[in-house]
């Protein structure tokens, strides 16, 4: 990859122990750190690496985690600015603008698009 270009990631907020998500959390956890060291080894060579942690969008990887449709009941209710769990379109257009030139010194950082819940407490 040539200098400025940057590589972007889909994680789903691994700090906390999901209810449901089991071993997809620790696989996320796992992801998050990986994007950590691939900024620090690709930051040099100009490569940007980050994570967007959207909330639950209603997709077929999504259906392989029993249970899922926990996330999408109390999602809206808990996001400040609402949810929608069958729009991807606030995800996507974060992926964009991390891939565009916009963020020309951010790497290793998780964005997160998911209304707000990550800011609230239980």
């Amino acid at each position: 990859m040539p200098e400025g270009s940057a590589v972007v990631g889909l994680t789903f907020d691994a700090k906390f122990a999901w209810p449901v998500y089991d071993w997809m959390g620790v696989a996320k956890a796992a992801f998050e750190s990986t994007n950590r060291y691939c900024a620090r080894d690709l930051g040099p060579k100009g490569i940007r690496c980050n994570l967007v942690a959207a909330g639950p969008i209603r997709t077929t990887a999504a259906k392989s985690i029993p249970g899922f449709e926990a996330f999408e009941k109390v999602w809206d209710d808990r996001a400040p600015l609402g949810w929608n769990v069958s729009d991807p379109v606030p995800a996507a257009k974060a992926c964009v603008a991390l891939m565009s030139d916009w963020f020309p010194a951010t790497t290793g950082e998780i964005v997160h698009v998911d209304g707000g819940v990550h800011a609230m407490g239980q």
